[in-house]
């Protein structure tokens, strides 16, 4: 017994001592995680060069664009077609992809071996045959009366041609192996998004983002890169790790220099490198008792295959010492311990630096995502990675130790080119029948120039119905007189107060005006609230707290005594019979005060003051707060006579030559007038390019049937006619993977803010799937481009139809100044204006294309409503001291 021990003992100390040799001969073989660390930095390095356009022509890691710009859904469906081409036999597939929740597929293949002459002929020969081959095959499986589509991989760098004109086929997709891969893998794990092929090539390929691919045009969703990484270290970058043995197996290979990468990692090249090591270690005395076998001479003769069955652990020495006796090699025990430990230090620093790269692409997927951690898949594929008995398990541990931050797991892959190169072809095929869907859904939004003209012309008739006294009763832009007939002309001076009603908030400005050399406007003003029981109370109710707060406003101001001119900008709808008289048509945002609709909201504002009988004020102006912007803007420009509202409502004013305005007495000068163009449309003019999501979001709407033009261009309803469109797209299983969720059902959910945050140019897709995802809307990368173009062209119209109706506008301006061409400036205000990354960019554009003999300026409004108010009551006290004089 004692003798079994001490042999077991003297075995296991002969062991230690050959791995202890061994690992000092190979020490630079063996690679601690910071060196790990290091080569995953460079390869990120590499990565970046090689994604942009002017570091790509000198990087080695080529990161080339492989035009798979979507994973699998599980929506996929129908019989698809593949050919592999990649070696000395070529290969057809049929895949019939099920759609019946199981996300399962069937394949059918056969093997076609390709003659020595047809892979060294031309290249017409070498298509012939292919050709030829899938005529066979589709008579086989009975399937040359279908026109199916075929993805077509292709392993080698090649210009793209066609097959031959008898075979029905309809080639969508041409695919590298590795996307194959990753794409196989992803039909069974929706968090596939990386490719790894490691057997006698390698290869990595992962979904990256748009914006990032300088070699792309486009900034939207992802696409998958086909790193070709086997080159990485071509530029000398990996010569510090680069063994004397590495240099002499490139050099004895038929690229030398080039797949430096490839040729360390790669189980073409490792079973060669293995020979060089033990030629070097038996020349030197330390193995085979220095005697070297032509075995060792020969090049090629210890292959990857002996490698992975040395390294059986499981089956002890037994392994190796029929292989390396198979091989002449005649070794002893010592000689097995240590064949086989220089069998795992290849292997092993293969399936290192295999990690380390990997590790590299999971990085830049997390820092993509701007995520703190991720759960993600990687499918797999090659010989190396599944016949080697240790390298998997060395793989993954490596890279979990590398990417702690990164939940991996590895995904084998089955038939990644034949299968994979179906999936990419389904994926193709679903994507094209979803564009040709959303195209269909989103094309009545799209309106070309004669669509556009046809509006201004339609708006410029409208405008002039509600200018003649006959036809104005029955218009529906009522083209309301304002009775402010001037704009700034820098002499306006002195003190004004100015009332702003038109919310939940009421505020009260003191507004200094000062004129000459030294012109300013300054302010002063105080907000006051409105609580609910005072909105829907009685009318002398709201009127007596808006005179409390006028006088809490002057006793702070400490102006108390001075009887000053005021301007009151009323949001709300009004007919003017002169310019300090307003009568309420109707209360709109919530207010239900009684006694008020029909009364001139003036004259109640001058009992509440009696009323209260602590100052006096001079009435002068009830102002809209359309009119207020085109006057602030005035102010700084006179060549301002046009005010536009483009934010929650939408509306435009503009000074009109008194001589065409009917409903008012007198010709001389101009008056402004306040178009109310919202209502457009309401006598069914442009019911042509109304949708049926406009239609249902006028049906859900309070006032249905009016204001149709501007439920088409404000910031009120352009996210609810979103949501619409959402919600079919969603009913065709486009979007939300057809599940329509309890958020999007609720009306008013998607505000017009989103559509700014989404459209904005700066936001990548992952910040509008947070968007999404902040709205109850569980979204994909696909979905995610899908509802930024749905909001893109939405706001594109409404753009374009503000633009088309401020267009009539500037050329009845050009026609009534009788000039060939016009300056003018317009004033604007509003959020969407405002805000919106796009909005104001294609209202300019769309008026400079109707109108092109006027020069249109753009001027941003500051506080029409408060400041416009004051230089609206300067000017008409300018005016009227000017008619006294």
């Amino acid at each position: 017994m004692f003798a079994v021990h001490l042999l077991a003992f003297h075995f296991t100390k002969l062991k230690e001592d050959q791995i202890k040799k061994v690992d000092r001969y190979l020490y630079h073989m063996r690679l601690s995680d910071d060196v790990l660390l290091d080569v995953m930095a460079r390869f990120q390095a590499e990565m970046m060069k090689g994604l942009g356009r002017d570091t790509n022509p000198t990087a080695t890691v080529k990161m080339l664009p492989s035009f798979v710009r979507s994973l699998p859904d599980g929506s996929e469906k129908g019989d698809f077609l593949a050919v592999d081409l990649g070696g000395s036999q070529f290969r057809a597939h049929q895949v019939k992809v099920f759609d019946d929740g199981k996300q399962s597929s069937q394949l059918e293949s056969k093997f076609y071996p390709t003659p020595k002459e047809v892979i060294q002929g031309n290249g017409a020969e070498l298509f012939d045959y292919v050709a030829d081959c899938l005529l066979d095959f589709m008579e086989t499986k009975n399937l040359k009366h279908k026109k199916l589509p075929l993805g077509f991989t292709f392993s080698f760098p090649c210009k793209q041609t066609k097959l031959e004109e008898d075979v029905d086929v309809d080639v969508l997709a041409l695919v590298n192996d590795t996307v194959g891969t990753m794409m196989t893998c992803g039909y069974d794990d929706q968090r596939c998004e990386v490719g790894l092929i490691i057997g006698t090539g390698t290869n990595a390929c992962y979904m990256e983002e748009m914006r990032h691919i300088d070699l792309v045009e486009g900034d939207e969703g992802r696409m998958c890169i086909n790193t070709e990484w086997g080159a990485f270290g071509d530029d000398g970058a990996l010569d510090d790790l680069r063994t004397e043995f590495d240099r002499e197996l490139d050099l004895g290979s038929l690229n030398p220099g080039k797949q430096l990468f490839e040729k360390m990692i790669s189980s073409l090249y490792l079973g060669e490198l293995v020979r060089l090591i033990l030629l070097k270690m038996t020349k030197e005395g330390l193995l085979f008792n220095g005697k070297v076998s032509t075995a060792l001479l020969t090049k090629g003769k210890i292959e990857m295959k002996h490698v992975s069955a040395m390294e059986k652990y499981k089956e002890g020495l037994s392994n190796t010492k029929e292989i390396l006796t198979d091989l002449n090699l005649f070794p002893s025990e010592e000689d097995c311990v240590a064949v086989q430990h220089v069998c795992t230090i290849v292997s092993f620093r293969s399936a290192n630096l295999c990690a380390a790269a990997l590790a590299a692409i999971l990085t830049r997927l997390r820092e993509n995502k701007k995520l703190l951690r991720m759960r993600t898949t990687v499918g797999i594929d090659g010989g190396l990675y599944k016949t080697h008995p240790q390298y998997a398990k060395r793989l993954h541990k490596v890279v979990r130790r590398l990417v702690p931050t990164c939940d991996v797991r590895f995904l084998l892959s089955v038939s990644g080119s034949g299968r994979g190169a179906a999936m990419v072809t389904a994926v193709a095929h679903r994507l094209a029948a979803q564009r040709q869907c959303i195209d269909a859904t989103l094309a009545p939004f799209l309106l070309p120039l004669g669509i556009l003209r046809e509006v201004m012309d339609k708006m410029r008739a409208e405008l002039e119905y509600g200018l003649k006294r006959e036809t104005q009763a029955n218009a529906t832009v009522k083209m309301l007189p304002t009775y402010v007939c001037g704009t700034p002309d820098g002499t306006e001076k002195g003190k004004f107060l100015a009332l702003d009603l038109g919310g939940t908030n009421f505020r009260v400005l003191l507004v200094k005006i000062k004129s000459g050399r030294r012109r300013s406007v300054q302010m002063y003003n105080k907000i006051f609230a409105i609580p609910l029981e005072i909105m829907q109370g009685t009318g002398e109710e709201l009127f007596d707290h808006i005179v409390q707060c006028i006088a809490d406003f002057l006793e702070y101001m400490g102006i108390k005594g001075a009887r000053l001119p005021l301007g009151f900008t009323f949001s709300f709808p009004c007919r003017q019979a002169s310019i300090d008289k307003g009568t309420l048509v109707g209360w709109t945002k919530g207010f239900k005060a009684t006694d008020c609709e029909g009364e001139d909201v003036v004259d109640m504002l001058r009992e509440a003051i009696k009323r209260r009988n602590e100052f006096d004020l001079d009435i002068v102006a009830v102002v809209n707060d359309t009119v207020g912007t085109m006057m602030t803007c005035g102010y700084e420009d006179p060549n301002c006579e046009i005010g536009l509202i483009a934010g929650t409502g939408s509306n435009v004013c503009y000074m009109e030559d008194m001589k065409n305005i009917e409903i008012v007495e007198g010709n001389e000068g101009k008056m402004c007038i306040n178009t109310e163009w919202g209502a457009f449309g309401d006598n069914g003019c442009i019911d042509n390019i109304r949708t049926k999501y406009d239609k249902e979001v006028d049906e859900g709407s309070l006032n249905p049937g009016k204001q149709r033009y501007e439920k088409m261009t404000s910031g009120m309803y352009l996210g609810e006619i979103v949501r619409q469109i959402l919600i079919d797209l969603t009913k065709q299983g486009l979007l939300f993977r057809g599940h329509i969720s309890e958020s999007l059902r609720k009306r008013g959910i998607f505000e017009t803010k989103f559509l700014s945050q989404i459209e904005s140019d700066r936001l990548a897709l992952l910040q509008v799937r947070r968007i999404l995802q902040q709205l109850g809307l569980d979204s994909t990368c696909d979905d995610s481009i899908i509802v930024k173009e749905v909001c893109g062209v939405v706001s594109r119209r409404a753009a374009q139809l503000c633009g088309a109706g401020l267009a009539a506008i500037v050329e009845k301006k050009r026609e009534n100044q009788g000039v060939g061409r016009l300056q003018i400036t317009v004033g604007v205000d509003g959020t969407l204006y405002k805000l919106h990354p796009h909005f104001s960019r294609v209202l300019r554009e769309t008026v400079k294309e109707l109108a092109p003999q006027c020069d249109v300026t753009f001027m941003l409004s500051e506080d029409g409503s408060g400041k416009g108010a004051a230089l609206i009551t300067a000017v008409a006290k300018r005016l009227h001291n000017v008619g006294q004089k």
